[in-house]
């Protein structure tokens, strides 16, 4: 028998399926449904698994009886977790470089999906505010918005948890990390983040959830934490996208 209401409910999306039919954002091939990926093309993400780094979320080449990874043995991060679905590799990184650099804001649903999915494998580590990494304002006034904060809108839907765009900021300037080593660029990003003073009570003693596209190093997650925690957060962990498998020595 037929629902009445459920098809009252569909017909919205029913109308744009047909007017727009659902496509991959990578390679335009029809899909189920809006905002996610076709067969060929989610088969092709290299997901993460265990064993990995219980801080940083950097995968293991072998099983090992350590729960961190050396750079998290040596100094631990500021952020408290991490998570990424997929390795910043294949299509994960042409994802990343589609919304970054091309402007391709259909794959942010798709991509907000899996966090959340991986998100919603750790029922201790629920977050009360999500917090998109900050652009500095004259990144922003050049690139004309930020991935991450697009990101947060779509997995703010999909988890529920409210969206805070404007608590932290990025006051200083900064290079670009992509060819910097690892020290270089907890240098790079030292002290470049704030929370603006009259948002500072919103995070006191509450869970945040830093979101962005790519985790490297952790190095721009780690000076967000630090600039949180400062604030009054009683914790900060970090969900992006895509993880780099490898380590970025020097």
């Amino acid at each position: 028998m037929l629902d009445v209401m459920d098809i009252v409910r569909r017909a919205p999306q029913i109308l744009l399926n047909a007017v727009l039919p659902p496509r991959c954002p990578l390679c335009r091939a029809l899909t189920i449904e809006h905002g996610s990926l076709c067969g060929n093309c989610w088969s092709q993400l290299k997901p993460i698994a265990e064993p990995m780094c219980t801080r940083c979320a950097l995968p293991f080449a072998f099983e090992s009886d350590s729960l961190l990874c050396g750079s998290c043995l040596a100094i631990q991060p500021d952020f408290d977790y991490a998570c990424a679905p997929v390795l910043y590799d294949g299509k994960g990184r042409d994802l990343v470089l589609a919304l970054k650099h091309g402007h391709l804001f259909a794959a942010a649903p798709a991509m907000a999906g899996m966090i959340a999915t991986r998100l919603r494998t750790d029922a201790d580590r629920q977050p009360e505010i999500l917090v998109p990494v900050p652009l500095h304002p004259r990144r922003m006034l050049a690139r004309r918005f930020n991935q991450s904060q697009l990101l947060a809108a779509n997995l703010s839907r999909k988890l529920g948890v409210s969206v805070n765009n404007q608590g932290l900021r990025k006051i200083k300037s900064t290079p670009s990390q992509g060819t910097l080593k690892r020290r270089d660029r907890f240098d790079n990003v030292h002290m470049a983040f704030k929370v603006r003073q009259q948002e500072s009570d919103l995070f006191k003693g509450k869970r945040i959830l830093l979101v962005d596209d790519v985790l490297t190093t952790g190095a721009t997650a780690n000076a967000c934490a630090l600039a949180l925690k400062s604030a009054g957060a009683a914790e900060v962990g970090i969900a992006a996208f895509a993880r780099v498998g490898q380590p970025v020595t020097g």
